[in-house]
């Protein structure tokens, strides 16, 4: 019994934060106990512990008034995830490259990017599941547990930012994200890192341009 509550207590959690990261909550919106035990079809109980997870990885904080909502990420915080992302990520492109694993993952999502380059454009939400299971797959590669939970959340909580604004970079981003594939798969360390470096620094320089330039 208490196994079964724990998976629906999990599974309450992810249903809450899949609706944060793809936008359909936004920040501010006020995390309701009643609605959303209404909404997600379960009692009030999961919900609650749902809830104090989000505030606890920081998907969501306290008002003011005490009510649970969802949290916001401004610039000033994605730039700084984006600069810690960088140095562990960075890290762990070189490390993956040194493992001498040629993982077939790999090899599935460089030909899912090709077919997206050659024609086939994702939907955002595909592409956006397809780019972090790259990054996922590149923190496991490099064989520390520690660094796949740190990238993990810091790549989640990029998501969170201004959902929807950040200008489409499906096409550099597809190349980008072949050159740290192509150098892992040719066991490049340097070549690796400093393709990841040159990724995240695009993903940073265009979140700016888009808040100086938006249209």
């Amino acid at each position: 019994m208490a196994e079964t509550f724990q998976t629906l207590g999990d599974s309450t959690f992810q249903r809450l934060k899949s609706m944060i990261l793809d936008g359909s909550l936004e920040p501010g919106t006020r995390l309701s106990e009643k609605k959303f035990a209404d909404i997600l079809g379960v009692s009030r109980t999961p919900i609650r512990e749902a809830i104090g997870q989000l505030i606890s990885e920081g998907f969501a904080t306290r008002s003011a008034g005490g009510a649970p909502v969802v949290n916001s990420i401004s610039l000033a915080d994605i730039m700084e995830i984006l600069h810690v992302r960088s140095l562990l990520e960075c890290e762990a492109a070189r490390k993956a490259a040194l493992s001498g694993k040629c993982s077939e993952e790999l090899a599935t999502i460089r030909a899912q990017l090709c077919t997206f380059l050659e024609g086939r454009r994702p939907g955002a939400a595909e592409h956006s599941a397809l780019d972090m299971k790259l990054h996922f797959l590149v923190a496991r590669m490099a064989g520390s547990k520690l660094l796949v939970e740190l990238i993990e959340s810091l790549k989640t909580k990029t998501c969170m930012y201004d959902q929807g604004s950040i200008p489409d970079r499906l096409e550099p981003g597809c190349k980008e994200h072949l050159d740290i594939i192509d150098a892992i798969s040719t066991g490049s360390p340097e070549a690796a890192a400093a393709a990841m470096k040159l990724h995240l620094t695009n993903v940073r320089e265009a979140i700016i341009s888009h808040i100086y330039h938006p249209f």
